[in-house]
């Protein structure tokens, strides 16, 4: 498959905590001229299902009592059909429905370009000729310190953010796609963001995306 000629840019972020997916990824989204998707997507899909923002956030946000918090947030949201949700059978049922709008959500984004962190932006948009897949890490300990200084907490909040984000994100990709969210070959671009300044890092990812769209146009 060719990339049209006016193929807008289409990057995929995967972070892990203390990465500085937050910071890098508007930042390349405002370089490349396409919206950054973070925010974008649980708004859009709130507006498809008439569920709260709250239970939207959950289906990638998940730290150990996972189950539990869907089924509370759910139980206190009112679907599209105005029917409430409260039942342990319901959690995977609006797992998926959710997710499905999220895919459907960056599949329409593929067109229009634009910067999606996590969500398995890697996986929904893996046979787009024009992304470029992006993964985010670096050492643990590394990330933790960024993490502080990023968010401005103390090194016991950072650690414990590390444990349960990392753990979500993982299992997430893990659980919705089947797939090991941590391949290299999963992407075209892996970064130490620890190791880099977070600014070189924007740099690289940007001229990896005008790149990879310049090499499709003539492939």
């Amino acid at each position: 498959m060719v990339a049209s000629a006016d193929a807008k840019p289409v990057v995929t972020l995967a972070a892990l905590y203390g990465a500085g997916g937050s910071v890098i990824g508007p930042r390349v989204a405002e370089r490349l001229g396409v919206p950054f998707l973070d925010r974008e997507i649980p708004e859009a899909v709130t507006e498809r299902t008439g569920l709260s923002r709250d239970a939207v956030s959950v289906v990638d946000e998940a730290p150990r009592n996972r189950s539990e918090r869907l089924i509370s947030t759910l139980g206190r949201a009112s679907t599209a059909s105005g029917t409430a949700a409260g039942a342990a059978e319901d959690v995977e049922l609006y797992e998926r429905r959710l997710r499905g709008h999220v895919e459907e959500f960056l599949a329409r984004a593929s067109e229009s370009g634009g910067v999606a962190l996590g969500r398995g932006g890697m996986v929904v948009l893996r046979d787009l000729p024009s992304a470029l897949h992006v993964h985010l890490g670096g050492p643990r300990v590394a990330r933790v310190n960024q993490g502080m200084a990023l968010e401005g907490v103390d090194r016991e909040t950072a650690e414990r953010r590390q444990e349960a984000e990392d753990e979500a994100r993982i299992g997430y990709v893990r659980r919705a796609y089947g797939v090991d969210g941590e391949d290299p070959g999963m992407y075209h671009l892996m970064l130490d963001s620890t190791a880099l300044d977070l600014d070189v890092c924007v740099e690289l990812i940007v001229a990896a995306s005008q790149a990879r769209i310049r090499t499709q146009r003539t492939a």
